[in-house]
């Protein structure tokens, strides 16, 4: 019996210290930028790099925007499925999966190719349009994640008893999207826009590409050029990322109307 309670927690303390060890590393390397000390300068240096501060704002706003048409898109989408097309499941999960399948490369590639300046949409000619391409290609990369989440949420509810209790109180459609069913998804939802911002926060090859001063070529950037900013980068990026896994438990975990 002992033996039998001992071995989940040997291998629970084997995995910790599997995934911390090199986190505590690179925090330690991080700290001693100075000769001799431990320090924050390459904290101190990285948040004081205006280009710091210019892609990773540029990504956050990147994020949310890919959050918000992500959502419009997906939830819609899956509740009609659910609803009226359910035979149509399979094909739109096998559409939804396309961009684990195809490399990100191949669809950025794919997206300069139909829209640069020559083209019958010249989105890359400016940069407003750039930008749009860019959100359009982060939308296809978290497509996967953000329909499973809230294609699992809608599966714990029943959709068609709650839409036909709500049209039978002369609620309308539009009403009952967004009043009936994204409250009981609400935290698919969350849960699929935490894993949309921590995608985008890192992504490189449509930024690169794109020639957008995103956080993911910066991370490359400092990476190829510097030897302790990497390192506080990498822990900042993980705290960031932890950070998004805490809100999803935080928030998601809410049932709709509860406070805490």
């Amino acid at each position: 019996m002992k033996n039998a309670k001992l071995g989940p927690w040997l291998l629970v303390i084997l995995a910790l210290v599997y995934f911390l060890l090199p986190l505590v590393a690179t925090f330690e390397f991080s700290m001693r930028m100075v000769r001799g000390v431990y320090s924050f300068k390459a904290y101190e240096t990285v948040f004081g790099d205006p280009k710091f501060q210019e892609t990773f704002t540029f990504s956050v706003l990147a994020a949310l925007a890919t959050i918000a048409m992500g959502a419009l898109l997906v939830v819609p989408t899956a509740y009609w499925v659910r609803l009226r097309l359910p035979k149509l499941r399979p094909l739109v999960e096998f559409v939804t999966l396309l961009p684990l399948v195809i490399p990100a490369i191949v669809i950025v590639f794919g997206y300069l190719r139909m829209y640069n300046s020559s083209s019958w949409l010249p989105l890359t000619g400016n940069t407003a349009g750039t930008n749009v391409l860019l959100v359009c290609g982060y939308v296809t990369l978290a497509l996967p994640y953000m329909y499973r989440a809230v294609d699992t949420g809608l599966s714990a509810i029943d959709v068609r008893t709650l839409t036909e209790a709500a049209e039978s109180l002369g609620a309308k459609r539009r009403t009952i999207l967004f009043s009936v069913i994204v409250p009981n998804v609400r935290a698919a939802v969350l849960s699929g826009a935490f894993l949309t911002f921590a995608i985008v926060i890192g992504e490189f090859v449509f930024a690169s590409l794109l020639n957008r001063p995103g956080f993911g070529p910066y991370l490359q950037n400092v990476g190829a050029n510097r030897a302790y900013e990497p390192a506080a980068l990498a822990v900042l990026a993980f705290a960031i990322t932890w950070g998004c896994m805490g809100l999803l438990q935080l928030f998601g975990g809410r049932a709709p109307g509860q406070k805490r």
